[in-house]
């Protein structure tokens, strides 16, 4: 769950290389220069995200699903004081009085509006000093000799929550009524051979390497590495795109509860859901509308908007399934040739946007087939960005999982109410993406910008 309750337009900045590449220790000063560009990177997509509305539309809220803008951006500066200033640097609290504004555990998103909440003005302002003060602590830190200062880990997990909060403050701008504030050019168009694509790809039977205990920014979900072995399977080589999701509405699929979990059919019901949200039915010919601007939905795009019980509908309906999440990383992350698990699909270099559709710097997926260059070395491509993708695994530990830095980030939300979400979307930044990333939400979420691809068992023999 992309949530207010981890530390965790315009495009987002540009973050310095990769620090963690494989290859020789980087000097410290090379890290701390990738750190300040991380968080610049944040600071820029925030400041684009909120300075593009009226303070009448910060303060308001948009969904009961979603906070005020104003509460997130105050959130934003409250979070890395707390963590850096007041847990790295051991300073005194700025203005411990706001504190339970900003805790979201103690305030619902449906209660926030109401809230003494800091205007925009002042908001701004606490953001900012914070950062100030911040940098010059970034300049002074050795980036050792504790577990919260190793390899800056708290600096890269404020970047980290800072664009977390990016992407929920972008879909406030998709729920959101009004003339569009945000643009960005579109994605490039599919390449030559996307049409002429598997449906498919098989993942043989095997062991492989699932999380990791050497991203050093990793957070504690993604941990420890451990061994998984899996039968073989098959797997969609792009993510379901919107016009076979128009096949299932048009055969019924909406109205056929052979296709439905039981909760899901009872939600389905209750909701009257009948299409991905946002989409609408006008004159003949499907519609959606984007941060915006209503347009006919595109055929070839990545399905988005859609829950996990509609995401299971389409897979039982379509004869398949939803991937687990350690069949998504294995086909994400292993690499047949040596055995290893690499850090991306394409290997282990930073993203790029040759790889993947991330970072913002488009407002919608690319078509089914983009970014070859991104495909895993099994040939599956859009592992990364573009849309999230559900899976069919409940929100589990890893055996040996120990909560770290506090137990709100990970440990509360174990259980079967939450499903696990893989891969990133457009709206993610990199430096919170990677192939070991977890993601979680509830199966009835459907403002995320999460779509879905289908696997299928493969018969012994």
């Amino acid at each position: 769950m992309i949530d207010d309750a981890r530390p965790t337009g315009a495009p987002a900045g540009t973050p310095a290389a990769d620090p963690f590449a494989p290859g020789p220790e980087t000097p410290v000063e090379a890290l701390r220069e990738a750190i300040a560009a991380e968080l610049q990177a944040a600071r820029d997509r925030t400041a684009a995200l909120t300075d593009c509305v009226e303070d009448t539309d910060l303060t308001a809220q948009h969904s009961p699903l979603m906070s005020p803008l104003v509460w997130d951006l105050a959130h934003i500066g409250n979070q890395e004081e707390l963590w850096l200033l007041r847990n790295v640097g051991g300073r005194d609290p700025m203005h411990p009085e706001i504190d339970p504004l900003y805790d979201a555990f103690q305030h619902p998103r449906a209660e926030r509006p109401a809230l003494p909440l800091l205007p925009p003005g002042e908001a701004r302002a606490y953001a900012h000093e914070v950062r100030g003060r911040v940098l010059d602590l970034l300049d002074a830190s050795p980036l050792e000799g504790a577990p919260l200062l190793d390899a800056g880990f708290a600096f890269g997990m404020i970047a980290q929550h800072e664009q977390q909060h990016d992407e929920t403050m972008l879909i406030t701008h998709q729920l959101r009524k009004g003339e569009p504030v945000l643009a960005a050019p579109p994605p490039p168009p599919a390449p030559a051979d996307a049409a002429a694509l598997p449906a498919d790809v098989l993942i043989p039977a095997g062991p492989f390497t699932m999380g990791t205990d050497t991203e050093p920014w990793a957070l504690d979900n993604e941990r420890p590495a451990h061994r998984v072995e899996l039968p073989a399977y098959r797997l969609d080589t792009t993510p379901v795109t919107n016009g076979a999701y128009l096949r299932f509405i048009a055969d019924g699929g909406y109205d056929d509860p052979r296709w439905w979990a039981p909760a899901g059919w009872e939600h389905r019901q209750q909701a009257g859901l009948t299409a991905p949200l946002f989409w609408r039915r006008e004159g003949g010919q499907w519609l959606r509308r984007r941060f915006g601007v209503l347009e006919p939905v595109p055929l070839d795009e990545p399905v988005l908007h859609v829950g996990w019980y509609e995401a299971d509908a389409y897979a039982r309906w379509a004869g398949r399934r939803l991937p687990t999440e350690a069949e998504w990383e294995k086909a994400a992350r292993h690499d047949p040739a040596t055995g290893r698990s690499r850090r991306y699909p394409w290997g282990d270099a930073a993203p790029a946007p040759a790889y993947a559709n991330l970072g913002q710097r488009h407002l919608r997926p690319a078509p089914a087939g983009s970014y070859p260059e991104g495909a895993s070395p099994y040939g599956v491509r859009q592992l990364m960005g573009d849309v999230w993708e559900w899976t069919a695994s409940d929100f589990r530990p890893y055996p040996g999982f120990s909560a770290w830095p506090y137990k709100e980030y990970s440990e509360v939300f174990f259980g079967p109410e939450y499903k696990v979400l893989r891969g990133g979307c457009f709206a993610v930044a990199p430096v919170a993406c990677r192939g070991t990333f977890r993601n979680w939400d509830y199966p009835i979420r459907r403002q995320i910008f999460a779509g879905f691809r289908t696997a299928a068992d493969v018969e012994a023999g």
